[in-house]
């Protein structure tokens, strides 16, 4: 079976990302809120693919805007440049990946969207809460899950992926059948991943101790955590915005002293408008 030792071997031959990304990446070394908005506008709109990708997340139906978003510096200008980081950074570790999430029974649509669903309740529950925290976490809860593509990559690549995936429909609890089997879970994977190419150290701190309490971290790390768990508890590899997963979700807010109705009226819309979008009745 896979190990943990096979994963980070994996995860250290990982080629650097792209030149571009880390020109990107190098304007956001004093913080989001220093950023050259005209820099990173022209460096986005230098790499074709990258402007379209921005483009088409803007466009989504979750963000609900009334008119097609048709240029980069409007994108910028609506998502702020926290969520524009995220979506480089995504796309950048998706290439260097490759993206094949089968073995979690998953297509790589619904990983997808499985990701931008959890970025857009940040922005649409927690935002009622605290705009600047649900700005800093959009970014980070678009790619907590990227994890699970080294995963599923290896066990795609070892004689056990049928074992996997028999195992995983089994449990109810994703994190703790990795654990077993790895020695540790695809969210502190994506803080190795994190480290290898060198982005924001807090995204690290708070990717380690997401299924891992025992660890010391500063408290605001851990209330980031906790935050970032109800979000991947409503919407999961086992279950997108189910009535189950958005129940059990709500007994996290409770815990977390929020408001419940708040949190329902968000993940119920939500529900509904990913239903519609995929004519699930």
């Amino acid at each position: 079976m896979v190990t943990f030792r096979d994963i980070v071997n994996h995860i250290q031959t990982l080629p650097p990302l792209s030149p571009n990304t880390l020109r990107i990446r190098d304007l956001y070394r004093d913080g989001a809120e220093n950023v050259n908005v005209i820099k990173l506008i022209r460096l986005i709109e230098s790499d074709a693919t990258l402007a379209a990708n921005v483009l088409k997340f803007v466009n989504a139906p979750k963000y609900g805007f009334a008119k097609k978003i048709s240029s980069v510096s409007q994108a910028v200008t609506l998502l702020g440049t926290e969520i524009i980081h995220g979506i480089v950074v995504d796309k950048a570790m998706q290439e260097r990946l490759g993206a094949n999430v089968s073995a979690y029974g998953i297509t790589n649509i619904q990983f997808n969207d499985m990701c931008h669903l959890q970025s857009s309740m940040i922005i649409q529950w927690y935002s009622i809460v605290d705009m600047r925290v649900a700005h800093f976490l959009a970014p980070l809860a678009l790619i907590m899950e990227l994890g699970k593509l080294v995963i599923a990559k290896e066990v795609a690549q070892s004689a056990y992926t049928a074992t996997f995936r028999r195992g995983l429909a089994e449990v109810s609890n994703v994190e703790a059948y990795e654990y077993d089997l790895f020695d540790t879970t695809s969210y502190y994977i994506s803080a190795l991943l994190f480290e290898h190419w060198n982005l924001d150290s807090r995204f690290v701190e708070i990717l380690k101790i997401m299924d891992f309490e025992d660890k010391k971290a500063e408290e605001r790390m851990e209330y980031y955590r906790d935050i970032l768990d109800v979000v991947r508890t409503a919407i999961n590899v086992k279950g997108i915005l189910t009535q189950k997963s958005i129940n059990n979700a709500v007994k996290k807010v409770q815990k977390m002293k929020l408001s419940e109705s708040t949190f329902l009226h968000v993940a119920n819309r939500m529900k509904r408008m990913y239903e519609q979008s995929k004519g699930i009745a």
